[in-house]
């Protein structure tokens, strides 16, 4: 059977979709990519912080499908309209793929819609940052061209261990 990606970035979200999420954002926080959540906080936490990502302004929900199911997503933020030094410059926030849906391709794809959404803005540059636990994440964005212009020594405590937070950007235009 042929997998299927598509990449979407809704304006509202319907209740399937946000099941979908809730979802994949438990499983990937068990597996410890759950971008900050140590623990999976209770349903409705998940509800309301998944509807309120689209009401936050300057920021894209882009959600990557797997055969039409939620398999992943990728905040895309714009700098607010008073930060004109600045508006060259997008970032990805909150960027993963749920376990079952890992190696077809889904974060690629969100990376680039995200890319090409932020040259449709006016962006230059994105910039972004992850902790060094996320081999693959690190791996991903290097193999798209990111480059690593600095390291947090003191970017997360995880099970009272210290991690380093690796800071990236990429020239888009």
């Amino acid at each position: 059977m042929s997998k299927k990606i598509k990449i979407d970035i809704p304006l509202k979200i319907n209740d399937i979709d946000l099941a979908d999420l809730c979802s994949i954002t438990e499983e990937a926080i068990k597996v410890g990519g759950g971008f900050g959540w140590l623990k999976s906080p209770p349903q409705e936490v998940l509800k309301k912080y998944w509807r309120g990502v689209l009401l936050v302004p300057h920021r894209k929900l882009i959600l990557g499908r797997l055969n039409g199911v939620v398999a992943g997503t990728l905040q895309l933020v714009f700098q607010p309209p008073n930060n004109e030094a600045q508006q060259c410059i997008a970032q990805i926030f909150s960027h993963f793929v749920a376990p079952w849906a890992r190696g077809f391709g889904i974060a690629k794809s969100m990376i680039d819609s995200a890319e090409n959404e932020a040259l449709e803005f006016g962006a230059e540059f994105i910039q972004l940052d992850v902790r060094e636990s996320q081999k693959a994440a690190i791996k991903l964005f290097e193999s798209k061209k990111y480059k690593k212009w600095g390291v947090n020594p003191h970017y997360a405590v995880i099970d009272g261990k210290n991690l380093r937070g690796f800071y990236y950007y990429k020239k888009i235009k």
